[in-house]
């Protein structure tokens, strides 16, 4: 193993964390999944500051990086759903934006152009208001009450964000899709 691999096995690591991170969470040991959230979150600094700082950025990295931060939320969405904390709706809302996204740009890589995929300003505050209501829920059930209307806030905060952010989606990359193949013909 080189340096340069560190912020990828960061990223593994990440990945693989997401199961005791989802056993927690459905055995309802709210405390030590925040333990972990914690723990998930330095490491989403740490390996993207040593990558950054470094030079040690790459490809793999680029993809291992916002897949760790995936896996790791839509697994707290469905275990957070299963016990009943979060709307299921929501849930399928959040992974139907996903499947959008993927599905299109996997379209536009092979069918189109090489994709060099940047999350966007919407996509950003959507993956926020995402964590910041796993982390709300989770503290709400394990060690701080919180009000019900800012958890129900918070539901339509990401509801609002996940379908701005999939039409942003859907909007910019079609339009760039019609711009290349204009100039193709």
């Amino acid at each position: 193993m080189r340096r340069e691999d560190i912020p990828n096995l960061i990223s593994i690591l990440r990945i693989f964390l997401t199961i005791p991170v989802v056993w927690l969470l459905l055995e309802q040991r709210f405390g030590w999944a925040l333990v972990l959230f914690f723990i998930a979150g330095v490491s989403d600094g740490l390996d993207g500051y040593l990558a950054k700082r470094n030079g040690w950025e790459s490809r793999l990295g680029g993809l291992l990086d916002p897949l760790a931060d995936k896996v790791l939320l839509v697994s707290s969405f469905l275990s957070l759903a299963l016990i009943g904390v979060v709307p299921v709706w929501l849930v399928l809302l959040v992974i139907l934006r996903d499947l959008v996204i993927v599905t299109g740009a996997l379209v536009y890589h092979y069918r189109i152009a090489e994709l060099e995929a940047a999350p966007s300003m919407l996509s950003k505050i959507n993956t926020t208001a995402q964590i910041i209501l796993v982390l709300s829920v989770v503290l709400d059930r394990g060690l701080l009450a919180l009000p019900q209307w800012l958890i129900v806030s918070l539901v339509w905060v990401v509801c609002l964000t996940t379908i701005a952010s999939g039409l942003d989606y859907v909007w910019v990359w079609s339009r760039r899709a019609v711009r290349i193949g204009d100039r193709h013909d």
